[in-house]
């Protein structure tokens, strides 16, 4: 049967908002579910990778149940993107927030009051307020959803203590589903988020942390860092977004100057920034292609920047939550992305120090410690880092994932036991005091002063690290810290102490393998600016998204919030040569055709002819496919493409009588003439009209194969 592939024959009110407001054809695996949890009224619990579409999750109920949805969000930038978007979609929402002068909180409320507001954002702080709680029990609300739930755990790397009052919503509002979301979250944090939030009897949907168009990329600093970035951004990313973390500000402010000397367009991000000049930068981000961010971890979380297409690392995070929510600002539009990390022993010693030197409880250190210690040990490994990243999160992938440096390069390892049991004894001879550098003149023998001075070349270790250089044993001392063999002081002057973990490597009781130090990061491959191999592709690319840029520009939004990357690739694949053919495209629902659908045809309309001959090959391999008598969503399948695509070659192969019509759809003929009925009696053959007046039975694939045999007859 070739018609709609869900569970009813009927549109439910959530997938026929998802197709006309989203413009979307189906359900990401679990959305589903999720939503119509919600929409009854039940309590969920979200685990979904970012870019996995969580915000769907919320905002399809709140358009589907009576009443405003409350989104608490945490920072005042996302709120105010996601309203921008919303609004792209024909949407009614607002935000609630300092930005706002008191009119225009004023003008919020009463909007909200009135019943006008589909959504309302506001922050977890102007939530708790006497005022907003008194103010929300006097509407009626359709839902709460709590955006970015890991901020409510202690343990978290994005703790927010405001996030812990939030169990207040389950008090003052319990018939009210509530919704919590997040991308980051262990067994422990995910337990707490159900008791901090009172979500015992909600429903945990967990749609796994893998995002397979990520590649991780991870290497030892060997001291020239700040050039293999700038290789990797020139050679696979010229002229695309990316972000870039540093452990410091000094060194944020640095990097992006030196980049901005290079050519890149680089502008820092930290806390040390006056507020205008973090907002100035942010906004320039969001809204501007080409621009490289350079910051401290406090800049990105819930970035909404669809095509950012790099993360890089200079300094290595302080735990695996921490990389795993920083990388995953990159590809949320699901196209190829890199992430790519340097670190080195400073930044080990560096950590280990801010650890120690801490205000917290000795739980909490001690729970920070191991949370490094996993980190460092993600960076060491010689199998596949995507295994051990899901792993940790208690996912699991079965085969190595082929897209880390690990899978595409695997390392070397060699046996380091003569040379740990050099570096153990070193320190164990100087007294445990000293750091990395001098352990490594003393090893190879310096006549520096200092080393005299401690009468250190009078030691049995003086001179016996000579075979190595001062690079290969800084990654050796690296690995001794990481595998727990050396420890680094609390007084925070770097030096290094033997731990018990040490004693069997010293006493030749344990051989130690560690993977060999690389010459260079492996590289992926370069790639075209665009995703096209052909002249006419890229110029036709070029050509829509100015015009996306020019329609952005004129209202003052982000390029994204048009349409993304992947429904302009759409419109070059397919071509559309109609509203109701641009309107089958992903992405783009009612409120989006109607905005913008004739000028992005004027557009295609000049390029009409230019189709590359890829074009012509994908239908006929669809073509070849049926033939061989499989149905469209096999095809589907089997090639990894939309149901809509599919129908689309379909549609074309009729309308050039290629194939008969019967050979794609299995209707009978009663059928078939309600059909045709109902596209003789629409306006200019819009195919919206027929779709509601047949209760939406049938899809829109199948209507436009009717159509197309229709003109194939009259023609």
């Amino acid at each position: 049967m070739a018609r709609m592939n869900n569970t009813s024959l009927v549109e439910t009110p959530a997938l026929q908002t998802l197709r006309t407001v989203f413009g979307y054809e189906q359900f990401r695996p679990m959305q589903d579910e999720v939503v119509e949890q919600i929409i009854a009224g039940g309590d969920a619990l979200v685990l979904m990778p970012t870019g996995g579409g969580k915000s769907l999750c919320f905002q399809i109920p709140a358009l589907v149940r009576e009443g405003t949805a409350i989104v608490i969000s945490p920072l005042i930038a996302l709120m105010q993107d996601q309203v921008a978007a919303l609004h792209q979609n024909g949407i009614k929402a607002a935000f609630l927030n300092s930005a706002l002068t008191s009119q225009q909180a004023a003008e919020v409320e009463r909007q909200f009051f009135a019943g006008e507001l589909d959504m309302l954002y506001v922050a977890p702080e102007r939530l708790m307020m006497p005022h907003t709680l008194s103010m929300l029990e006097q509407c009626r609300i359709a839902l709460f959803a709590i955006d970015e739930a890991h901020c409510v755990s202690q343990w978290g790397h994005d703790f927010r203590p405001e996030y812990i009052k939030l169990s207040i919503l389950h008090e003052r509002f319990p018939t009210v589903p509530r919704i919590a979301l997040t991308a980051t979250a262990d067994e422990a944090t995910r337990k707490e988020i159900i008791e901090r939030l009172a979500l015992d009897n909600a429903k945990i949907f967990n749609n796994g942390f893998d995002r397979p168009n990520i590649q991780y990329r991870i290497s030892e600093n060997s001291g020239n860092a700040r050039e293999q970035l700038y290789r990797f951004i020139r050679n696979e990313h010229d002229g695309e977004v990316g972000i870039v973390y540093c452990l410091s500000r000094k060194r944020v402010d640095d990097t992006a100057a030196w980049l901005s000397r290079k050519g890149l367009r680089a502008l820092p991000y930290h806390a040390g920034l006056g507020n205008e000049v973090r907002q100035k930068h942010q906004e320039r981000f969001l809204r501007e292609e080409g621009i490289i961010i350079v910051a401290t971890i406090a800049f990105g979380m819930g970035i909404d920047k669809p095509n950012v297409r790099f993360v890089a690392h200079l300094n290595l995070p302080k735990s695996i939550e921490a990389y795993y929510q920083e990388t995953g600002r990159a590809g949320r539009d699901g196209l190829p992305s890199n992430t790519w990390m340097s670190y080195g022993l400073q930044d080990v010693i560096t950590l280990r120090q801010m650890q120690a030197g801490s205000d917290a409880n000795e739980t909490f250190k001690r729970t920070e410690r191991h949370k490094l210690d996993a980190m460092l040990g993600l960076c060491e490994l010689t199998s596949c880092r995507r295994q051990a990243l899901l792993r940790y999160f208690g996912d699991t992938l079965d085969e190595p994932c082929g897209n880390c440096d690990n899978c595409l390069s695997p390392p070397e390892t060699w046996d380091a036991t003569v040379a740990a049991q050099k570096a153990l004894s070193c320190v164990h001879r100087t007294g445990q005091r000293f750091g990395v550098n001098y352990l490594i003149d003393v090893l190879r023998g310096s006549d520096a002063d200092r080393i005299k001075q401690f009468a250190h070349d009078k030691l049995s270790t003086y001179g016996i690290g000579k075979e190595h250089t001062a690079v290969e044993w800084r990654t050796l001392y690296r690995q001794l810290i990481s595998h727990r063999l050396l420890s680094v002081d609390i007084d925070g002057h770097g030096g290094l102490r033997l731990t018990n973990e040490s004693r069997p490597v010293l006493r030749g009781e344990t051989q130690l393998h560690l993977r060999k130090m690389t010459k260079k990061l492996a590289s992926g491959k370069q790639r075209s600016k665009t995703p096209f191999g052909k002249a006419a592709d890229t110029k036709f690319w070029d050509a829509l998204r100015d015009k996306r840029k020019q329609l952005a520009a004129e209202q003052g939004i982000a390029a994204y919030m048009i349409f993304h990357d992947a429904t302009l690739m759409e419109m070059v694949d397919r071509r559309p040569q109609t509203l109701d053919q641009l309107g089958l495209i992903s992405g783009i629902g009612a409120k989006k055709l109607e905005a913008y659908g004739d000028e992005f045809l004027s557009v295609i309309a000049e390029y009409e002819g230019t189709a590359s001959d890829d074009v012509n090959d994908t239908t006929d391999k669809t073509i070849q496919l049926l033939c061989k008598g499989m149905k469209p969503l096999a095809i589907a399948h089997e090639r990894e493409l939309k149901l809509s695509t599919i129908y689309s070659h379909l549609a074309d192969a009729i309308a050039q009588s290629e194939v008969e019509l019967s050979d794609v759809v299995d209707l009978d003929e009663k059928t078939l003439k309600a059909i045709r009925y109902e596209i003789e009696q629409s306006e200019e053959g819009k195919l919206k009209p027929v779709f509601d007046a047949l209760g939406g039975e049938f899809d829109y694939g199948v209507l436009r194969c009717v159509k197309s045999h229709m003109s194939s007859r009259y023609s």
